[in-house]
């Protein structure tokens, strides 16, 4: 299917791959099964792809990374490894404190994490952000224990580091002057967006960042885990926290509730978001969504359904695939 001379055109001309003869300045590329012209622009995380000669020649920015934790559990790394971890105490996010000479340890952010609903599935409740913190302040700092409140926020300077909050439509964004960033929507969706100075120097929930997702689940002790499970409670704060020892599946929990979840969450799936489908694959967010639609049972059951979905537009967004879902009737 791409651009070749052959039996098919007459000379000098190439076949397009969509049964038309063209010069070779006009060959289209292809970007997720989609066709684009030539001289066509698209945008890959920050940088500008432009399609010449059926070839796409891109713009060599480096980006920023983004990790998200939202719902009952649900992460996807700064390298976009998409896992679940269901543990109820705090945990390292990410820190680029890793035990190594690299790493010089200005920050650290804590998820704190609690049950939400009656199936055991927990939900992020606080976030603690650590800036400008040497290694001995923040290990006494973040053992702290905090009594969960309905989703607070905390900032703790320790330096001369700056930071900036302001609000930006649903969310609260935090802004610190060391390229780490913290955007919350107020709820139990929150995104941690660093600089890529942090490429490789960063550890916890959120994995690495060095844009490889097979090595994520390093373990506090810097050991390669295939299990998300072990992988996460390495980095719970306390001691006193249990171990997660097997993955929680609400809908098997709560049976009655599984059919209503799949046919609110099948929006995903659905013609609505078909321009998004080819650029990010929504089938790990239906199953997240599923998954938080049949644990929600303590009311705000459609809060969570809304945050399940709202994740995979804001990764739409992110992907250039702008869904305008939300109606009178839905979120």
């Amino acid at each position: 299917t791409e651009c070749v001379s052959g039996c098919v055109c007459p000379e000098g001309l190439f076949d397009d791959g969509r049964g038309g003869c063209v010069e070779q300045k006009d060959c289209p590329c292809v970007h997720n099964n989609e066709w684009y012209s030539s001289g066509e622009k698209i945008k890959v995380d920050c940088n500008t792809c432009t399609c010449q000669k059926g070839v796409w020649r891109c713009t060599n920015e480096v980006c920023y990374g983004t990790c998200m934790i939202y719902g009952s559990g649900h992460y996807n790394t700064f390298d976009g490894k998409f896992y679940d971890f269901d543990g109820s105490c705090e945990y390292v996010a990410t820190q680029d404190f890793c035990g190594d000479k690299k790493s010089s340890g200005s920050f650290s952010i804590i998820t704190e994490n609690v049950p939400c609903g009656t199936t055991g599935v927990t939900c992020s409740k606080a976030i603690k952000m650590f800036l400008g913190v040497n290694s001995q302040v923040m290990k006494t700092l973040s053992n702290k224990s905090a009594t969960p409140l309905l989703a607070i926020l905390e900032v703790i300077p320790e330096s001369e580091l700056l930071y900036w909050n302001r609000t930006v439509g649903l969310y609260l964004v935090i802004e610190a002057s060391n390229g780490v960033m913290l955007i919350w929507d107020k709820k139990t969706t929150v995104f941690i967006k660093l600089s890529p100075d942090y490429k490789g120097k960063v550890c916890g929930l959120c994995g690495n960042f060095d844009d490889k997702s097979n090595n994520d689940f390093t373990t506090r002790s810097g050991l390669q885990e295939t299990n998300a499970l072990k992988f996460g409670n390495s980095w719970k704060q306390s001691p006193m926290c249990p171990d997660v020892t097997e993955e929680i599946k609400p809908c098997d929990l709560k049976p009655h509730r599984k059919s209503w979840a799949e046919k609110e969450c099948s929006i995903i799936q659905s013609e609505v978001f078909k321009i998004c489908h080819s650029k990010v694959d929504p089938h790990p967010f239906y199953e997240a969504c599923v998954h938080d639609a049949c644990s929600c049972d303590s009311g705000g059951d459609c809060e969570c359904f809304c945050s399940a979905v709202a994740a995979y537009a804001q990764e739409c967004t992110k992907a250039e695939a702008c869904v305008f879902w939300r109606t009178p009737d839905i979120c």
